[in-house]
């Protein structure tokens, strides 16, 4: 009896789907970047207006879950863990979500997610500094003071993203509160906050074109963003030539009024051979068309990377914003608004660029 019941159960558990005895499967991947700079404030009217320094590209860790679920369905989490190696903190405060992914269906999460501000055909910042990428002119307006779609991670997040039809797919994400990470409504005497963003894409290896729509409003605050945005890219015999175009306006829903409404472009060239990567990218953003001031400002950036194996790599990176009298656009992640150093603000009119040696290793 013992011998028939034991084959009885081993027979059943064999039967049963393999859905039923998934296990989770978790990944680590990320990298570790880090870059010794020489930052200089042109025309600047301070005492010192240059310093060397070692500081932190946004290294991170990612902890990746899978779990199949069984007809095409899995279920999915990510923690972006941001290290900054140089200066000993962390936080998790990267693009942290769980939810669903389906063949079928695509992809649906919770949480936060890069939004927007991102979305540009500029590589350089893979490689080389942050601190060169052209999202220092595209994604800023107001003369360069306010930065669109908030310059990170969007909390409050419902995002969804397509299945691939062909090389087409589409974003869209809904964020009750895209401003901070905590709500606001209640008790509010502004307004209730909200966010979206669409973007439809069609990608192949060789060539791709992006459109982005950003419209958010803060919680508590009549600060209304509005954006529009442009790219592509086409690759040809190791060189891809991109292009960007974007649209950005910033209103006071209290009083009815557009305080800043601009344009800006940008064209990032690059061209890898075997080990060799390099780039040249010039970006602009026009007069700002709510002001009286001039506060329009161009950007150059150069680098070249040796890529010592698949993972680990090394960069020496030029980048110059050249302001207008009433501009102060500013290096990507230089100032402590983007998470970089107290002491690297701008004031109008100045003109801030660096030279530096980056080491990367993903893994």
């Amino acid at each position: 009896m013992k011998k028939t019941a034991l084959a009885t159960l081993i027979g059943a558990a064999v039967a049963l789907p393999a859905s039923a005895f998934a296990q989770s499967s978790v990944t680590i991947t990320g990298f570790f970047k880090l870059s010794y700079e020489y930052i200089k404030i042109g025309d600047a009217t301070r005492p010192t207006s240059s310093e060397d320094r070692v500081v932190d590209d946004l290294s991170r860790i990612y902890f990746q879950v899978v779990e199949d679920l069984g007809g095409g369905l899995q279920a999915i989490g990510q923690v972006e863990w941001r290290l900054n190696m140089d200066a000993g903190s962390d936080a998790t405060n990267g693009a942290n979500w769980v939810g669903f992914r389906s063949k079928r269906f695509g992809t649906l999460t919770l949480g936060r997610n890069d939004l927007h501000y991102n979305q540009t055909p500029s590589t350089i910042m893979s490689k080389g500094s942050l601190r060169a990428w052209n999202t220092s002119i595209i994604a800023a307006a107001g003369g360069g003071g306010t930065i669109i779609a908030y310059g990170s991670r969007t909390p409050n997040l419902v995002y969804y993203e397509s299945p691939k039809w062909g090389g087409f797919d589409l974003i869209a994400a809904y964020s009750s509160n895209p401003g901070a990470p905590a709500e606001a409504d209640l008790g509010s005497t502004e307004r209730r906050g909200r966010g979206f963003n669409v973007a439809p894409r069609y990608m192949t290896p060789d060539w791709g074109v992006v459109y982005s729509y950003w419209d958010a409003k803060h919680d508590n605050s009549p600060t209304h963003q509005r954006a529009d945005r442009v790219w592509g890219f086409y690759k040809l015999l190791g060189f891809r030539i991109g292009a960007a175009y974007d649209w950005s306006k910033i209103e006071n829903d209290s009083t009815g009024t557009t305080t800043s409404k601009r344009q800006a472009w940008s064209i990032p060239l690059s061209y890898q051979r075997g080990r060799h990567n390099f780039w040249l990218e010039y970006s602009q953003a026009q007069n700002d068309k709510k002001t009286v001031a001039q506060d329009g400002a161009t950007m150059w950036a150069a680098a070249y990377a040796y890529d010592f194996s698949p993972r680990t790599s090394v960069a020496l990176t030029y980048a110059r914003i050249s302001n207008d009298s009433g501009a102060f656009y500013n290096l990507w992640n230089s100032a402590a608004a983007q998470g970089g150093a107290p002491d690297a603000a701008v004031t109008a009119g100045e003109d801030p660029s660096i030279i530096g040696v980056t080491v990367r290793h993903a893994f």
